[in-house]
Protein backbone atom coordinates (compact mmCIF):
# COMPACT_ATOMS: atom_id res chain seq x y z
CA UNK A 1 0.00 0.00 0.00
CA UNK A 2 0.74 3.43 -0.64
CA UNK A 3 1.47 6.03 1.73
CA UNK A 4 -1.31 8.43 0.63
CA UNK A 5 -0.23 11.25 3.91
CA UNK A 6 3.04 11.28 2.82
CA UNK A 7 2.27 11.45 -0.74
CA UNK A 8 0.71 14.37 -0.35
CA UNK A 9 3.08 15.93 2.01
CA UNK A 10 5.87 15.22 -0.93
CA UNK A 11 3.24 17.21 -3.69
CA UNK A 12 2.49 19.76 -1.90
CA UNK A 13 6.17 20.56 -0.99
CA UNK A 14 7.06 20.44 -4.71
CA UNK A 15 4.36 22.45 -5.41
CA UNK A 16 5.57 24.65 -3.31
CA UNK A 17 9.04 25.11 -5.01
CA UNK A 18 7.78 25.17 -8.40
CA UNK A 19 5.11 28.24 -7.27
CA UNK A 20 8.14 30.19 -5.53
CA UNK A 21 10.44 29.81 -8.79
CA UNK A 22 8.08 31.46 -11.31
CA UNK A 23 7.80 34.10 -8.84
CA UNK A 24 9.73 37.28 -10.92
CA UNK A 25 10.70 40.62 -10.02
CA UNK A 26 9.97 43.22 -12.61
CA UNK A 27 12.77 45.29 -11.91
CA UNK A 28 15.14 42.19 -11.79
CA UNK A 29 13.53 41.25 -15.30
CA UNK A 30 13.99 44.81 -16.46
CA UNK A 31 18.27 44.64 -15.30
CA UNK A 32 18.56 41.68 -16.75
CA UNK A 33 16.72 42.25 -20.90
CA UNK A 34 17.36 45.18 -22.16
CA UNK A 35 14.54 47.05 -23.12
CA UNK A 36 14.67 47.13 -26.57
CA UNK A 37 15.04 44.06 -27.52
CA UNK A 38 11.31 43.60 -26.52
CA UNK A 39 10.39 46.39 -29.56
CA UNK A 40 12.44 44.30 -31.99
CA UNK A 41 11.38 41.14 -34.01
CA UNK A 42 14.22 39.22 -35.79
CA UNK A 43 14.31 36.26 -38.30
CA UNK A 44 16.48 34.21 -39.92
CA UNK A 45 16.82 32.81 -43.38
CA UNK A 46 13.49 35.38 -44.74
CA UNK A 47 11.70 35.29 -48.24
CA UNK A 48 8.63 38.22 -48.37
CA UNK A 49 6.78 38.34 -51.91
CA UNK A 50 5.49 41.68 -52.87
CA UNK A 51 2.26 41.66 -54.84
CA UNK A 52 0.31 44.68 -56.17
CA UNK A 53 -3.27 44.14 -57.62
CA UNK A 54 -3.00 40.19 -57.29
CA UNK A 55 0.02 39.46 -58.91
CA UNK A 56 3.54 38.98 -57.28
CA UNK A 57 5.81 41.87 -58.26
CA UNK A 58 9.47 40.95 -56.29
CA UNK A 59 10.62 38.52 -54.22
CA UNK A 60 13.29 39.74 -51.27
CA UNK A 61 16.05 37.05 -49.87
CA UNK A 62 17.81 37.92 -46.84
CA UNK A 63 19.92 35.97 -44.37
CA UNK A 64 18.71 38.34 -41.19
CA UNK A 65 15.50 40.18 -40.81
CA UNK A 66 15.33 42.99 -37.65
CA UNK A 67 11.99 44.71 -37.26
CA UNK A 68 12.51 47.66 -35.02
CA UNK A 69 9.35 48.90 -33.72
CA UNK A 70 10.46 51.71 -31.11
CA UNK A 71 12.22 53.85 -33.78
CA UNK A 72 10.44 56.45 -35.47
CA UNK A 73 10.19 56.50 -37.79
CA UNK A 74 10.19 52.48 -37.82
CA UNK A 75 12.11 49.84 -39.72
CA UNK A 76 13.53 46.82 -41.41
CA UNK A 77 17.02 46.33 -41.18
CA UNK A 78 19.03 43.72 -43.43
CA UNK A 79 22.78 43.89 -42.09
CA UNK A 80 23.52 40.53 -43.88
CA UNK A 81 22.57 41.41 -47.04
CA UNK A 82 19.74 41.04 -49.65
CA UNK A 83 18.27 39.99 -52.83
CA UNK A 84 15.46 41.60 -54.47
CA UNK A 85 14.21 39.51 -57.62
CA UNK A 86 11.51 42.15 -59.40
CA UNK A 87 9.15 39.98 -62.27
CA UNK A 88 6.73 40.96 -64.95
CA UNK A 89 3.08 40.13 -65.15
CA UNK A 90 3.59 36.65 -65.91
CA UNK A 91 6.20 35.97 -63.05
CA UNK A 92 9.44 36.18 -65.92
CA UNK A 93 12.39 37.86 -63.90
CA UNK A 94 13.07 41.34 -65.25
CA UNK A 95 15.63 42.36 -63.04
CA UNK A 96 18.20 41.42 -59.73
CA UNK A 97 19.10 43.95 -57.06
CA UNK A 98 21.77 42.66 -54.40
CA UNK A 99 23.55 44.46 -51.62
CA UNK A 100 25.13 43.98 -48.57
CA UNK A 101 22.95 46.13 -46.56
CA UNK A 102 19.20 47.09 -46.72
CA UNK A 103 16.63 49.06 -45.02
CA UNK A 104 12.98 49.55 -45.72
CA UNK A 105 10.90 52.04 -43.63
CA UNK A 106 7.33 50.99 -41.96
CA UNK A 107 5.62 53.99 -43.16
CA UNK A 108 6.80 55.18 -46.38
CA UNK A 109 7.78 51.57 -48.20
CA UNK A 110 10.81 53.45 -49.15
CA UNK A 111 13.49 51.24 -48.69
CA UNK A 112 17.74 52.05 -48.86
CA UNK A 113 20.27 49.43 -49.96
CA UNK A 114 23.86 50.27 -49.72
CA UNK A 115 27.04 48.77 -49.86
CA UNK A 116 28.04 46.74 -52.66
CA UNK A 117 24.66 47.42 -54.52
CA UNK A 118 24.56 45.60 -57.78
CA UNK A 119 21.17 45.33 -60.39
CA UNK A 120 21.09 43.38 -63.48
CA UNK A 121 18.49 43.04 -66.11
CA UNK A 122 17.28 41.59 -69.05
CA UNK A 123 19.21 43.52 -71.64
CA UNK A 124 22.36 42.35 -70.20
CA UNK A 125 22.93 45.66 -68.09
CA UNK A 126 24.41 46.08 -64.79
CA UNK A 127 24.30 48.92 -62.45
CA UNK A 128 27.28 48.97 -59.66
CA UNK A 129 27.11 51.90 -56.85
CA UNK A 130 27.39 52.18 -53.07
CA UNK A 131 23.97 53.46 -52.35
CA UNK A 132 20.52 53.42 -53.76
CA UNK A 133 17.06 54.25 -53.15
CA UNK A 134 14.07 52.93 -53.79
CA UNK A 135 10.65 55.43 -53.28
CA UNK A 136 7.87 53.48 -53.18
CA UNK A 137 5.75 56.49 -54.04
CA UNK A 138 7.22 56.97 -57.72
CA UNK A 139 7.79 53.86 -58.03
CA UNK A 140 11.44 54.57 -58.97
CA UNK A 141 15.59 54.30 -58.21
CA UNK A 142 17.39 56.70 -57.36
CA UNK A 143 21.05 57.69 -56.31
CA UNK A 144 23.75 60.46 -56.07
CA UNK A 145 25.88 58.26 -55.69
CA UNK A 146 28.89 57.14 -58.32
CA UNK A 147 27.43 54.88 -60.67
CA UNK A 148 28.44 52.67 -63.16
CA UNK A 149 26.46 50.91 -65.93
CA UNK A 150 28.00 48.21 -68.31
CA UNK A 151 25.80 46.91 -71.63
CA UNK A 152 26.78 44.58 -73.89
CA UNK A 153 29.17 47.35 -75.91
CA UNK A 154 29.24 50.53 -73.66
CA UNK A 155 30.39 51.26 -69.61
CA UNK A 156 29.18 54.41 -68.92
CA UNK A 157 29.95 56.27 -65.50
CA UNK A 158 27.89 59.00 -63.45
CA UNK A 159 27.32 60.93 -60.53
CA UNK A 160 23.57 60.14 -60.04
CA UNK A 161 20.56 57.75 -61.21
CA UNK A 162 17.24 57.90 -61.63
CA UNK A 163 15.39 54.44 -63.13
CA UNK A 164 12.27 52.42 -63.24
CA UNK A 165 12.07 50.18 -60.76
CA UNK A 166 12.63 46.98 -63.36
CA UNK A 167 15.87 49.03 -64.22
CA UNK A 168 14.78 48.93 -67.66
CA UNK A 169 14.75 52.85 -68.04
CA UNK A 170 17.26 54.67 -66.28
CA UNK A 171 18.59 58.18 -66.63
CA UNK A 172 22.24 59.11 -65.45
CA UNK A 173 22.86 62.22 -63.85
CA UNK A 174 26.27 63.67 -64.37
CA UNK A 175 28.19 61.55 -67.00
CA UNK A 176 31.24 61.16 -66.58
CA UNK A 177 32.47 59.20 -69.55
CA UNK A 178 31.13 56.70 -71.75
CA UNK A 179 33.42 53.84 -72.95
CA UNK A 180 32.97 51.34 -76.38
CA UNK A 181 33.41 48.16 -75.89
CA UNK A 182 34.20 45.48 -78.75
CA UNK A 183 31.79 42.07 -78.50
CA UNK A 184 35.03 40.05 -76.79
CA UNK A 185 35.05 42.88 -74.09
CA UNK A 186 31.90 42.48 -72.45
CA UNK A 187 32.18 42.06 -68.97
CA UNK A 188 30.10 39.57 -67.20
CA UNK A 189 27.01 40.54 -65.25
Amino acid sequence: MTNWPMRNILIGFISLILFSACRNDLKAIHEIIQPSLLNQESARDVTIYYSKEGKTKAALNTKTFQHVLDARPSYIEMKDGLTVIFYNDSLKEISKLRARYGKMFDETGNVLVRDSVVVTNQKNEMLQTEELVWNNKLQQFYTEQFVKISTPTRIIYGDGLESNQYFTEYRIKNVRGIIGLNNNEIPAP
